[in-house]
């Protein structure tokens, strides 16, 4: 590497690039932050010397679930002696928790980052990159040049156009399909479906989380196209000692048992069947969210009143998170914009009392406007915070019982410093 890195250098380097390649993340789909399409990420993984195909794969996407079951399968082959590449998204605290290797974890360095931006950014430039595609190639690099055994890639946002679509995996799996980004990915879960089974590539096995009639029929005419053995986990058999592990997860929401049977299933399928009942295998799911430092999925967060914070944002996510809750109760909410409130107000816990708040993102939903449309259907208590942190702040001064933080994972972020969170990697 260059000499010349400081941490003052990887912070400023960070900061040029999100100024100069918006993010979905921060900006939504505006601004050249969302570019559908593999010819510049091809490009990009050509002038970096194809480290996509260098690696030993598994591509996870789907509406739900893709961060739960990525991790869980690094967490398996990491304990199994395999060294294991994550790379999902968004971040919540800091940039590098994108890109982890396992067992460990161990982030991404800062100077490998920092090195890695000052010699591709004009290259960057050239080839019009968004963010997400740097990012993609930089992990891709790094996983490659540390001899990664094994990679489990998460896509960005549907399949079919996602930069990491240009990798060649040992498996595809697809874990729920539900409504959301929906003017991108189509506004039925049929044209969803297809979006994300562009994932499905010939002679590589893919794997379906469930089976239901107004998508199966969609992925099973597209693996016939594509040429591949297509199966649903649903279809197959749970294993022996599914329930027993999943009894001492912790992950610990509802469709994490569905979660786990996908992992399992894909495990199986990857011929590593026999490994699945070892101990190691089975302390590695049961403990996913530690091993991995795997955070904001119905994670607990404090006790006397429980705290639980949660990154689910869309109608299906939050159906699940709302149905666990229990007035008397204060919820902490914000949400982006772009997101389908009418359809979540409905969903939202009756008896219970509101924060509304708006994280420090353009793309947040100012709280008064959240407030003032909850507000025409409801009549629960209900108030703005100036902040998350206001907000999270306020719940712990006057709830005893139990405090629930979501509805984005800006919120989440925000709220994990004001609860004592410095850093997740």
């Amino acid at each position: 590497m260059d000499s010349g890195f400081t941490r003052q250098a990887y912070e400023e380097a960070l900061k040029e690039l999100f100024r100069r390649f918006p993010s979905v993340q921060r900006d939504g789909f505006l601004g050249g932050a969302y570019k559908p399409g593999l010819e510049r990420m091809r490009e990009f993984d050509k002038l970096l010397g194809k480290p996509s195909e260098k690696l030993r794969c598994i591509h996870v996407a789907g509406t739900n679930g893709k961060g739960s079951v990525a991790n869980m399968l690094a967490s398996v082959l990491s304990a199994n002696g395999y060294k294991t590449g994550l790379y999902t998204s968004p971040h919540l605290l800091d940039f590098r928790e994108r890109m982890v290797m396992a067992p460990g974890p161990v982030a991404i360095p800062e100077e490998w980052v920092w090195d890695f931006l000052k010699r591709y950014e004009s290259s960057a430039r050239e080839l019009d990159l968004s963010f997400f595609e740097i990012t993609t190639g930089m992990a891709f690099s790094w996983f490659a040049e540390s001899g990664a055994q094994w990679a489990v890639i998460e896509c960005g946002l549907g399949g079919r156009l996602d930069s990491t679509n240009i990798i060649t995996p040992e498996l595809g799996i697809i874990t729920s399909i539900g409504l959301d980004h929906c003017a991108l990915l189509g506004n039925s879960r049929g044209e969803i479906a297809a979006e994300k089974a562009g994932i499905f590539k010939k002679g590589v096995p893919a794997l379906c989380g469930s089976y239901d009639e107004e998508t199966a029929p969609v992925f099973l005419e597209k693996a016939a196209a594509a040429g591949c053995p297509l199966s649903f986990a649903d279809a197959r058999p749970a294993f022996p000692f599914e329930e027993a592990v999943f009894a001492r997860m912790d992950l610990q929401a509802p469709p994490q048992r569905q979660n786990l049977h996908t992992v399992l299933c894909a495990l199986e399928i990857l011929g590593m069947g026999e490994s699945l009942s070892k101990e190691e295998s089975l302390e590695a799911l049961r403990n996913t969210a530690s091993r991995m430092a795997f955070h904001g999925r119905w994670e607990r967060l404090g006790e006397n009143p429980t705290v639980i914070a949660d990154i689910g944002h869309n109608p299906a996510a939050l159906k699940e998170n709302f149905s666990r809750i229990q007035a008397p109760c204060t919820i902490v909410y914000g949400i982006m914009a772009d997101k389908d409130l009418d359809s979540i107000i409905p969903l939202m816990p009756r008896g219970a009392r509101y924060i509304f708040v708006a994280p420090d993102s353009p793309r947040s939903l100012p709280a008064q406007e959240l407030l003032e449309r909850f507000r025409r259907s409801r009549s629960e208590e209900a108030c703005c915070a100036p902040s998350v942190a206001d907000g999270v702040r306020l719940a712990l001064k006057e709830e005893k019982n139990f405090i629930y933080i979501g509805g984005s994972a800006f919120v989440v972020a925000e709220a994990l410093p004001a609860l004592g969170k410095s850093s997740l990697v």
